[in-house]
């Protein structure tokens, strides 16, 4: 056992020479950062299950309990530890007796029983023998002779009844023997195998302590390399949130000022477009006025025609002379005003390149990254320098750890350890087989012994005639009675050895339960080993002053085991910050102050930023002033309205041609369909084109009217808006900067801050979790020392007992029985008819 605490407090030390640290609760995880601690599989993972044979242990442990319902005697135990490390001892004084007799008022239960053990051991032989000489002297039973009773049926059916009974649980004890003797050979083998999981898992976790500090030291390149990454970029980072805040003010008022742009040039194309349209008109309105008045008097000279001035032709052609008053053109298309001067101060206002005015505002308002990585590489350059010599700090930090050395010396001590374990398995196994030879001798012998009583109940039964007198009894009933007194011989011979080795095994087993497994189960043996200045005087608590060389600070052996049972660091579970602090070693504070600097250093100017310079702005209020709204688009509005001519052209011809046909043949007649087709070629060729350029003209003259309608009202809003946003980027410009850097510095110490208090987290919750060492523990004491050979040995004694002390009634009954089914040599003789029994 101390072999076994000296390897525990060795693999504690060597934790607190690998960690360090506060124990801040973990930070939030950023969404770039991830860090999880990598953890090992253990071969050992969970309470070893005893199974269904629990509940025969439970039983033995609900028997000692009876016996020995004492709590466990800290004070005791604590006195005698003190005792022994004195370097002599005077047991007469009073103190020294006081403590004897607590230490047999404790044991008082397990000294009866080792006492009554201890008598039946002493007067089993003496009664043996004492009764073989008497039987021998035909005394105490031995006289061949039976006397014949009454009540001999009954008697004989109790004896028999009870002595079946009582081999019943003798043989229940014998099988709990066999049980318990099986347990601790299968579980003896068992130990190799648990105790190579265990060193393998100790092994696995020193292995993964320097992996898992690897680990930690490698994710400071993931998190300097996501600041890097937001470094160089800087021009999205920063120079786009910068760009982020202008944008709802700057980009609408481009955007108003780029649609003015594409308003004016809108507007010159429909001005020209009613420009062309009004001179096409003046042309057509003259030309078609000149064609209508030549045909009109061509038809009128046909008129003079004699024909015209007799039936039928007279109605016809004064028909044809009524009309031709309407055969004449829309004078007023030719008097529609010109838009010429409009069109040139539209020109003139086009002449400067409001455009490019427009895309330059865009351009000053997209090379706002641009500048701002240009102007923060100096800065940035330096940030980079004191992230890399952070790192170095945290490696330098880390180096302090003494592990290496460490590792070596606890590697060794626990190889050693290993391979005394498997020098010394051989010979527990050797003893163990002559051990369990040994039980099985034993359990045999029983098992021989409650043969015979059973065969001699057996055949005394099945052999018993009960009209035979006791001087002609069968000989299968004789035999059986000869059973059932080898049965009481071979009890008087062994029973007392077999009692000798229950009794050793019974006081042995008995306080290995009650003062090892129980203390150790609740945990009272821990609280005795942390007695202030028990393991050394000099210490007051043996613990700290071994791992952190300060015996003052209370570090105890059940608080380290209730922390590496919940699989804690080793850090928080020895308290190692009293020993290395690693909150003082990293100094978030002080690291990120550093960076805090930088950032402030950052200068960033971004002054002449101009969304529209005064000639633009000029520009836009020239176009105001060019004179669209003024234009009376109601009076084109009405003549594109209109047609071009007074009468349908096409008509007209169809209805002179009809008149031309109720005229005589001649010369009248073919003038006039002449003129018929006349007009109507006038019609295809001038009036349709005419038609198509009032079209035209329509819409140049809706879409001028569209655009005038809120022309001065958008030039001034937009104006307006220009000034509104050019003034908060020269109010505000500067303030946007400052916060957004700040905002930007803020996100990169961010990294660090969560890097750093990560490190701290994981060195003292996560890193080297103990739980190894409490499962190691656990597979010593409470699996190997207790499951596998104190539960079987507590079994085994209780079984082996229970058979023993039972075969006591069993050779009184055996003896007592065996009267009734052996042969005797002389009866009891009467006049009468003998009694059958």
């Amino acid at each position: 056992m101390a072999h076994l605490l000296g390897f525990l407090l060795l693999l504690l030390g060597l934790c607190g020479d690998l960690v360090s640290g506060g124990q801040p609760s973990a930070p939030r995880p950023l969404e770039a950062l991830n860090y999880t601690l990598p953890t090992a599989k253990y071969r050992i993972q969970q309470a070893y299950e005893v199974g269904p044979i629990g509940a025969l242990f439970r039983m033995v442990h609900v028997f000692l309990y009876v016996v020995q319902p004492h709590a466990f005697p800290e004070d005791t135990v604590r006195k005698i530890i003190q005792k022994k490390f004195e370097p002599s001892v005077d047991y007469e004084k009073p103190e020294n007796i006081v403590l004897a007799l607590k230490v047999v008022y404790y044991e008082m239960g397990i000294i009866i029983c080792s006492f009554l053990g201890l008598l039946f051991i002493l007067l089993m032989p003496l009664v043996g023998c004492f009764v073989c000489i008497c039987r021998c002297c035909n005394k105490c039973g031995g006289k061949m002779h039976q006397r014949e009773k009454e009540d001999m049926v009954f008697r004989r059916k109790c004896l028999g009844a009870t002595l079946l009974v009582i081999c019943i649980l003798i043989s229940l004890g014998i099988i709990y023997g066999f049980v318990a003797n099986h347990q601790v050979r299968t579980r003896v083998k068992r130990t190799r195998r648990l105790a190579d999981s265990t060193f393998r898992d100790l092994r696995t976790f020193l292995d993964q302590t320097p992996k898992q500090i690897k680990y930690i030291l490698a994710q400071y390149n993931t998190t300097k390399d996501l600041a890097f990454s937001d470094l160089n970029n800087i021009n999205s980072k920063l120079g786009g949130e910068i760009c982020g805040q202008l944008k709802p003010v700057v980009i609408p008022v481009l955007d108003e000022i780029k649609a003015m742009a594409t308003a004016i040039r809108e507007t010159k194309e429909a001005l020209e477009s009613m420009k062309s349209s009004l001179d096409s008109l003046h042309s057509s309105s003259e030309q078609l006025n000149r064609s209508l008045t030549d045909v009109r008097t061509s038809v009128e000279q046909s008129l003079q025609d004699p024909q015209c001035l007799v039936q039928p032709g007279v109605e016809t052609c004064s028909s044809i002379q009524t009309s031709l008053s309407q055969l004449q053109g829309n004078s007023e298309l030719g008097q529609l005003p010109s838009v010429d001067a409009e069109l040139n101060k539209v020109n003139d206002v086009l002449s400067t390149d409001l455009d490019g005015m427009v895309e330059q505002g865009y351009k000053s308002f997209n090379d706002i990254p641009e500048r701002v990585q240009q102007q923060s590489t100096a800065v940035v350059a330096e940030i980079k320098k004191v992230l890399d010599s952070t790192g170095s700090e945290i490696d330098s930090v880390t180096q302090q750890l003494p592990i290496k050395e460490t590792l070596d010396n606890f590697i060794g001590y626990m190889n050693e350890s290993e391979k005394y374990l498997h020098d010394i398995l051989p010979k527990v196994e050797e003893a163990d087989s002559y051990w369990w030879l040994v039980c099985l001798i034993i359990c045999f012998l029983l098992t021989l012994i409650i043969i015979f009583f059973n065969l001699g109940l057996l055949l005394g039964v099945c052999g018993y005639n009960r009209l035979a007198t006791p001087t002609t009894r069968g000989c299968v009933s004789n035999t059986g009675g000869i059973f059932l007194m080898v049965g009481a011989g071979l009890s008087f011979l062994f029973s007392w050895i077999l009692m000798l080795l229950v009794v050793v095994a019974f006081i042995v087993g008995a306080n290995m339960e009650k003062l090892i497994c129980e203390p150790y189960a609740n945990r009272k043996l821990f609280r005795v080993l942390d007695t202030p200045y028990l393991l050394n005087e000099d210490w007051k608590y043996y613990l700290s002053g071994m791992v952190l060389s300060k015996p003052d600070i209370k570090l105890t052996f059940e608080q380290v085991y209730s922390d590496c049972k919940d699989d804690k660091g080793i850090y928080t579970t020895l308290q190692l910050q009293n020993r290395f602090n690693i909150t003082e070693q990293l100094d978030i504070g002080q690291h990120t102050q550093k960076l805090v600097r930088e950032f402030e250093s950052m200068n960033i100017n971004l002054d002449g930023i101009v969304l529209l310079d005064d000639s633009g702005k000029r520009n836009l209020q020239e176009f105001s002033e060019c004179g669209i709204d003024k234009i009376d688009y109601a009076s084109y509005l009405t003549q594109t309205g209109k047609s071009p001519t007074k009468v349908n052209l096409l008509s007209f011809a169809y209805d002179l041609e009809a008149k031309a046909n109720h005229l005589p043949p001649g010369n009248l007649k073919n003038s006039m369909k002449e003129a018929a087709q006349n007009i109507t070629a006038i019609h295809e060729q001038q009036v349709i084109p005419m038609e198509q350029s009032l079209v035209t003209l329509h819409r140049s003259v809706k879409t001028l009217q569209r655009t005038s309608g809120s022309l001065q009202k958008g030039v001034n809003k937009t104006l307006y808006s220009l000034d509104d946003a050019q003034n908060f980027i020269t109010r505000n410009i500067s303030s946007i900067i400052i916060k957004e850097t700040k905002k930007f510095g803020r996100t990169i110490i961010s990294h660090f801050e969560y890097y750093l208090q990560w490190v701290e987290y994981a060195i003292t919750e996560k890193l080297a979790s103990c739980k190894p060492v409490a499962t190691a523990l656990d597979s010593t004491v409470q699996v190997i020392f207790c499951t596998y050979l104190t539960d079987p040995l507590n079994l085994f004694w209780f079984g082996i007992g229970k058979a023993t002390l039972l075969l006591l009634p069993a050779l009184i009954l055996g003896i007592k029985l065996a009267k009734y089914y052996r042969r005797m040599e002389s009866e009891d003789v009467y006049d009468d008819e003998p009694l059958r029994y």
